[in-house]
């Protein structure tokens, strides 16, 4: 039982004693997100907070947690992305280098054995995916580490929500025997929270990409080594859960834009957190109303881990149909506010990728629903190769 709290205690004793450290840090060196028309803040805040998480975090497991080959491969893959998160922050690099050092990253999980060749499913057995485990792995892995971004565009939201994810998983790999796996869960954990003491409204530090991309990367492995070491589906089936409403919020986005005949990437004002603000709350009242719902979907993550995947397969589906409800309500889905052009295709293609969401208008007018804006996406994909970020 003391692992577990060591695990926990002293990721956020690390965290909290080197965030100040790290903020002035990242003043001295530039690494700050400057106050203009667009954005929610109103001062100038530093944006390296990410790495005070991983500092805590490391720490934790390296003296927490057995190393094994495995875990080897996992901190080797952290120190990689978080050196091109670092690298982002300050000098904010192009969206396709940045792509490559996340797949490099999840390469290097790879190449340690960290990846899912088979799954055990109810009534099926065992399903071998072959040629496929590679790319798959490597998709599954990159596409969390940046579903992180796209909560986080309201001081505290991407920390409070990871935090609970992380318990989610904990709880998983405590059910499925994975001593281990915990211990790293759970440092993670701690690390947010401590780091949420300084970034909850109204923040003093953002996580940066460092920050985020760190948080989804770790979830990802977590989930993938559960599922190397127990072959069991559910072990990939929590996360997508407990981070439902992310991934739910980028769907809608997408439907919401195609409906309004909109680029899919083109930012818009309908995302979750601009309709609860629009309802008239206020930007904490919104980020608790999140922790709310994603500490409902944890435990709900928790429950279908106890019982027949099929039953799970059920409750998901029917909170899925809720979540459309709930949506139309609020105006996610379509709405007239949400399909507003942000000013100017020129400006918006200034703005730096979702690790730094807050470039957007006072009213909240971040755009977080791909882990990249539009032109960096485009660069991503070969499509634009002589087009560069803007300062």
């Amino acid at each position: 039982m003391m692992i577990y709290v060591w695990a926990f205690v002293v990721a956020l004793i690390i965290t909290y004693a080197l965030t100040p450290v790290v903020r002035h840090f990242a003043i001295r060196i530039g690494a700050i997100d400057k106050p203009d028309a667009r954005k929610v803040h109103k001062g100038t805040i530093p944006r390296l907070g990410g790495l005070a998480i991983f500092l805590g975090y490391v720490g934790s497991v390296l003296f927490n947690v057995p190393h094994d080959h495995s875990v080897f491969g996992l901190m080797l893959g952290t120190v990689i992305l978080v050196l091109v998160g670092i690298w982002d922050d300050i000098k904010q690099i192009e969206a396709k280098t940045k792509l490559m050092g996340q797949i490099i990253a999840a390469a290097v999980l790879v190449a340690y054995g960290i990846r899912v060749d088979f799954i055990e499913l109810p009534f099926i057995g065992m399903i071998y995916l072959k040629f496929w485990s590679v790319p798959l792995t490597i998709f599954w892995i990159v596409g969390f580490t940046n579903i992180v971004n796209l909560i986080d565009g309201l001081d505290g939201l991407a920390a409070g929500i990871s935090f609970i994810a992380c318990i989610a998983l904990a709880v998983m790999t405590l059910q499925l025997g994975q001593v281990e796996l915990a211990c790293i869960a759970l440092a993670l954990a701690g690390a947010t929270v401590g780091f949420l003491r300084y970034n909850f409204n109204p923040a003093k530090i953002f996580m940066g990409d460092t920050g985020s991309m760190l948080l989804g990367y770790t979830l990802a492995a977590i989930s993938v080594m559960g599922t190397v070491k127990t072959a069991a589906a559910i072990a990939l089936v929590v996360p997508a859960i407990v981070l439902g409403l992310p991934i739910l919020d980028t769907l809608f986005a997408i439907v919401r834009r195609k409906i309004s005949g909109r680029p899919i990437f083109k930012p818009d004002k309908g995302h979750v957190h601009h309709r609860l603000l629009a309802q008239g709350l206020t930007q904490k009242q919104a980020v608790l109303m999140m922790y709310a719902v994603t500490a409902f979907l944890g435990g709900v993550s928790v429950i279908v881990a106890e019982v027949n995947i099929w039953v799970g397969a059920l409750v998901v589906l029917v909170l899925f149909i809720l979540s459309i409800f709930i949506a139309r309500r609020l105006g996610v889905i379509a709405n007239n506010d949400g399909i507003e052009q942000l000013a100017g295709d020129s400006d918006s293609s200034k703005h730096g990728i979702v690790g730094n969401a807050r470039n957007v208008d006072a009213s909240y007018d971040n755009d977080t629903t791909i882990a990249f804006e539009r032109h960096e996406l485009n660069e991503a994909l070969g499509q634009h190769e002589d087009e560069h970020k803007g300062s």
